[in-house]
């Protein structure tokens, strides 16, 4: 049997309350959030543990035992995570005021003419050197390979060319299948990390 459900189906067997936010406020505060880190497990628990373990607790699965059950186990992380939410939104808020087109198009011209430049020089060099630690050759990646997350190979290990500040950032949508190399830029030049 093959059959679809829609979003309002699936909330209407939850009974779980459907809020409704002004265009793009709900994007703005998933971006704030992700600097924020509000809601990160340090600060409302962690979820994957949290509801199966008051599924195991009740009889009664219905949402307003799950918001007792949790306020019970983590009666500040509302405020907590709001207050760190806010405080982004209101930083956004200040910058957001500082932006026009003459910024944008020089945001623009910096992304592709500064940063395209400098990060394919340094992925190059990079690669490059590896090659030249192993003895063997190195090539950049075809476009259909970028698309795949590769950004080269050294003999025939295909690498990702990353800064080390990837590491720490938020990629819940990208996922790379291959050998990392994270580099950090130092006062003398790179200090390179290759993955085993």
């Amino acid at each position: 049997m093959i059959y679809n459900l829609k979003n309002e189906s699936i909330e209407g067997y939850n009974n779980s309350e459907n809020y409704s936010f002004p265009k793009y406020t709900s994007q703005l505060i998933n971006w704030a959030n992700q600097n924020a880190q509000g809601t990160r497990p340090k600060v409302v628990g962690q979820m994957s543990e949290l509801f199966p373990e008051f599924v195991s607790k009740t009889e009664h699965v219905a949402i307003e035992y799950w918001k007792r059950f949790y306020v019970m186990q983590h009666p500040d992380a509302f405020k907590e995570a709001t207050d760190k939410i806010y405080a982004q939104i209101e930083n956004l808020r200040d910058a957001i005021q500082l932006i026009d087109r003459d910024m944008v198009q020089k945001w623009v011209e910096d992304l592709i003419i500064n940063k395209t430049f400098n990060g394919m020089y340094v992925q190059k060099a990079i690669l490059a050197s590896l090659a030249d630690l192993k003895d063997t050759d190195y090539r950049l990646a075809t476009p259909d390979e970028e698309a795949k997350g590769i950004d080269g190979y050294v003999g025939d290990v295909a690498y990702s060319v990353k800064p080390d500040t990837y590491k720490t950032m938020n990629r819940l949508s990208e996922t790379i299948d291959v050998k990392m190399i994270y580099y950090t830029k130092t006062k003398t030049g790179l200090k390179i990390e290759v993955e085993d």
